[in-house]
């Protein structure tokens, strides 16, 4: 049969926007055959919080699906009003004044991206984009026909918060392609705020250079004690900004595949942008109506999951500073977010770190991943603590 399909394909010329390497790469295979010998693998990446142990009380989040308001199909573009006032009112609750017209619903935050990637730029135009980050962003710039151009955050453990945007780099990226500059607030995988000194820098180089402000706020409810999580929402600005969040962090819900655009900025702008996002969605129309009738009752019970995340962040990263005291290994600074960023030995016994931990049945993230420097590891703080405590200590005695 493979043979077969690939002569099938023998001659089918593909979009260079799909030329991506489809191969395995030497970790992955790793863990694959780690997975398939059946001995023990602590997995201490795993971040989808519905396989997590937490409470879901499934059959009230379940239950407005089922409401007779469901079944009536009632296509609008930007979202259903109602689910809409949802948002808004969340919003609220967080001191944020965000009208229900400068929202629209997406089916996820990745979707989100690619409706401002091709409200903004041309084919070829320019996207900045902070290294560390996720990787996601390359597949969706690239089928957007968008490029992306890194500028670095710098890690400093004297500052407030440990991470700064470089931003004389910042600066020299800009060009006359350039459309506009995204950031994640909190970062992932760092895991900090952008400061209110680089918030105002930010907002006022996208006024200078009259570029959009594109701000990834999904980690935003999931501040450490003693932080403060203000949302670029928050108050006006003088650049065009789109404030970007869901269900899949907010809620702990990524299977009901709800997430929004809030814009907020100069007004004639925000209605200019609105105006087209509009056309944009009801090009798609990929909103489900079950899902946003059951918005206001999801986001509205919200606290339940976030509690037990926040909890088990805390808990987390209590036995894992426990764990490396003494090691060779030291965790990275952070305020929020679900990750944290190891500095661990480059190689053990000249092997590269993570496959020496995986060896020992351990399996962490290559910092690469998200375009840290060698001798990183990031982990999950969701890892359910048992799994969580065995795995740190046995990876703090690797090391």
């Amino acid at each position: 049969m493979g043979g077969t399909a690939n002569r099938y394909h023998e001659g089918m010329r593909f979009s260079e926007r799909t030329s991506w390497e489809l191969g395995e790469n030497a970790f992955a295979g790793a863990i694959r055959e780690a997975r398939a010998s059946g001995r023990e693998l602590l997995d201490l990446t795993l971040a989808n919080p519905t396989v997590c142990g937490f409470d879901y009380q499934e059959s009230a989040l379940l239950g407005p699906l089922s409401e007779q308001a469901a079944f009536a199909y009632e296509p609008s573009p930007l979202g259903l009003t109602a689910a809409r006032a949802a948002v808004a009112e969340y919003y609220s609750a967080a001191g944020s004044h965000v009208d229900v017209g400068q929202l629209c619903l997406t089916t996820s935050t990745s979707e989100a991206y690619s409706y401002l990637f091709r409200l903004l730029c041309d084919p070829g135009d320019e996207v900045l984009v902070a290294s560390p980050s996720y990787p996601l962003f390359d597949f969706i710039a690239r089928l957007d026909n968008v490029r992306l151009v890194e500028y670095p955050l710098l890690h400093d453990p004297h500052a407030g918060h440990g991470w700064l945007i470089d931003l004389q780099a910042l600066r020299s990226a800009i060009s006359q392609r350039t459309r506009a500059i995204l950031v994640v607030h909190p970062n992932n995988p760092t895991g900090h705020f952008c400061s209110l000194s680089d918030r105002a820098a930010l907002q006022a180089l996208c006024a200078q250079h009259n570029l959009a402000l594109i701000v990834d706020e999904v980690f935003l409810d999931y501040g450490l004690p003693g932080t403060t999580a203000v949302s670029f929402a928050a108050a006006s600005s003088p650049a065009l900004t789109f404030v970007l969040s869901g269900l899949s962090k907010v809620c702990g819900l990524p299977q009901m595949k709800c997430s929004w655009i809030a814009a907020t900025g100069p007004a004639a702008q925000v209605a200019a942008a609105m105006e087209r996002l509009e056309v944009i969605a009801d090009t798609f129309l990929s909103m489900n109506t079950p899902v946003q009738h059951a918005l206001t009752s999801w986001l509205g019970g919200r606290d339940h999951i976030q509690t037990q995340i926040r909890s088990r962040m805390i808990e987390n990263l209590a036995q894992l500073d426990k764990a490396l005291a003494g090691s060779h290994c030291n965790r990275l600074s952070m305020e929020a977010g679900w990750t944290a960023v190891l500095r661990v030995p480059r190689t053990i016994d000249g092997v590269d770190f993570c496959t020496a931990a995986l060896g020992q049945g351990i399996m962490g993230q290559p910092g690469e991943f998200y375009g840290l420097p060698a001798g990183r590891v990031v982990l999950s703080l969701l890892t359910p603590p048992d799994v969580w405590r065995k795995g740190v200590a046995l990876l703090a005695g690797l090391a």
